[in-house]
């Protein structure tokens, strides 16, 4: 059996962001994913693997090595694949570039739960952080909202104005709460400890998309926000006790168990209750969105030949 080996750019020249969404949501069908991560460090340097294992599906194992150091000899920082295994013989049947699969994973489970809790009509969104992953969002959020007019804001606004330059009519926010009062949709992938998206800033019927916080001590909004909003999250496992932006303020008692709505393995509760509601999507990765993104490539891969 030959092993299929998918680059980034043929890779990604068979993709669509909306098919793709359907892909995560038919992966969200299927008996819930098992799932593992295991670290090994030496130094500064780190070997992450996370592994995920879906019946009907098959099994991924994404390794990323992550060497601090390699900037200064001229090499990217995080590197990496995935190896996807089929589901009914275990066999390896394809190595898909780390960056690919990182990269429509995070964009991708974020415009999920944008297609169905912003409001269809939603014509301002705001960026918060030009960084590689608001590229992504930029990309992905104009499949979706075609009509839709962006806004980038960025602590350094030279970043934020190289950002606007690679778009088209994109405008530089230079300041943050005027910026996030006038939008529709905040999607924000920065990466900060203290929260900089202000509750008291939220506006009636907006969607805010929380990406960047990831570590236990770091979180993008405050409680004010949480309590406003209706919580959701793509998965309960992946955030609850893991990631600061649901657990500080459930350790705090800010926030409630019962008080967030749903993840994905229950997608029909992800639904606008009312024009005014303010929904809030955290988005928290995990090895399960890696096998679904995994197979998605690769069936689309095997679709164009």
């Amino acid at each position: 059996m030959s092993i299929t080996i998918i680059p980034f750019d043929e890779g990604e020249s068979h993709l669509n962001w909306l098919d793709f969404t359907a892909a995560l949501a038919k992966g969200h069908q299927l008996p819930k994913a098992e799932i593992a991560d295991t670290f090994l460090y030496r130094g500064k340097d780190t070997l992450l693997n996370r592994a995920a294992w879906i019946d009907g599906l098959g099994l991924a194992v994404k390794s990323a090595t992550i060497f601090p150091g390699n900037p200064d000899k001229g090499t990217p920082m995080v590197n990496g694949g995935v190896s996807l295994y089929g589901d009914q013989d275990g066999l390896l049947e394809a190595l898909v570039d780390f960056h690919l699969v990182t990269k429509w994973k995070t964009a991708g489970d974020s415009l999920l739960a944008a297609t169905r809790l912003a409001r269809p009509d939603s014509r301002n969104i705001l960026i918060v952080g030009a960084g590689t992953v608001g590229r992504s969002l930029r990309q992905a959020y104009g499949a979706a909202f075609p009509e839709a007019t962006f806004t980038i804001w960025n602590r350094t606004t030279a970043k934020a104005e190289a950002f606007a330059a690679e778009f088209p009519g994109m405008q530089v926010a230079e300041d943050l709460e005027t910026a996030v009062k006038a939008a529709d949709i905040v999607t924000s992938a920065t990466m900060v400890t203290e929260p900089i998206l202000k509750g008291e800033w939220l506006q009636p019927g907006q969607h805010i998309d929380l990406i960047g916080a990831y570590r236990p001590d770091m979180r993008e909004t405050d409680d004010t926000a949480l309590q406003r909003a209706s919580v959701y999250v793509d998965s309960f496992d992946t955030t609850i006790g893991h990631i600061g932006e649901i657990e500080i303020p459930l350790q705090s008692g800010a926030l409630k168990r019962d008080e967030m709505i749903a993840d994905y393995y229950d997608l029909g509760a992800f639904q606008r209750r009312s024009d005014d509601e303010i929904t809030l999507f955290k988005n928290g990765g995990g090895a399960h969105l890696d096998l679904m993104t995994s197979r998605y490539i690769l069936d689309a891969w095997n679709a164009a030949d």
